[in-house]
């Protein structure tokens, strides 16, 4: 079957005209339920700093620099979106496997900001405090491999079918890649913004005595 084959625009109309999609509807709940979770977390420590008296713990320095690399993917997946609406193929390709590439540095720099952790003695059976801040990172970790494979697909597609002017044109021109492409970039924004104000939770949670 051929390209114009597979693509069919009278086919993809939904995309266009549903102004909720299902797949809106779907990633609504998730965030809104991840959401839930991670107040839910927060909200028991807090309690626990003001009741039982916990001591906080300062984060590592590595926690501040994988913040810089989520920050900087965010940029990335900006710019690769804002390539993909100026069909610009090369730069949207480049933008996407930066994004990748800096998503891994931060799994890589929290696996070392955890070893760090390790080699201070602050283990979760240290105290509460230092199990908060394990539970909340890994949860945020597993978040982010549960986007990974979604992510790896649309790069995949993109440098299989990028090949050639047809496919190009087809590709830019799929309302279903443009929706699934702004979902991944809703969901990729909020992991990198839950990830800065947990970070801004913990650090002033440190700095403020009760």
């Amino acid at each position: 079957m051929s390209d114009y084959q597979q693509f069919d625009p009278y086919q993809k109309s939904d995309y266009k005209n549903l102004r909720l999609h299902p797949f809106k509807i779907y990633l609504t709940l998730l965030l809104a339920g991840v959401t839930m979770l991670f107040l839910g977390m927060t909200a028991s420590y807090v309690y626990q700093r003001v009741v039982m008296s916990i001591e906080p713990i300062a984060l590592p320095l590595t926690f501040a620099l994988n913040t810089g690399f989520l920050l900087a993917s965010s940029w990335t997946f900006l710019q690769a979106k804002k390539s993909y609406l100026a069909d610009n193929t090369e730069a949207y390709k480049r933008f996407l496997f930066l994004t990748l590439l800096l998503t891994v540095c931060f799994i890589v720099g929290q696996g070392w900001a955890w070893v760090d952790m390790s080699s201070k003695n602050l283990i979760p059976s240290t105290g509460p405090a230092v199990g908060y801040v394990y539970a909340i990172a890994i949860l945020h970790l597993i978040h982010v491999f549960a986007g990974l494979p979604f992510f790896i697909m649309f790069l995949h597609t993109a440098f299989k079918r990028m090949k050639e002017p047809v496919s190009v044109l087809i590709y830019f021109s799929d309302p279903e890649k443009k929706l699934k492409l702004r979902l991944l970039e809703v969901y990729w924004h909020y992991l990198d913004a839950l990830w800065l104000v947990l970070v801004l939770f913990f650090t002033f949670n440190y700095l403020i005595q009760f």
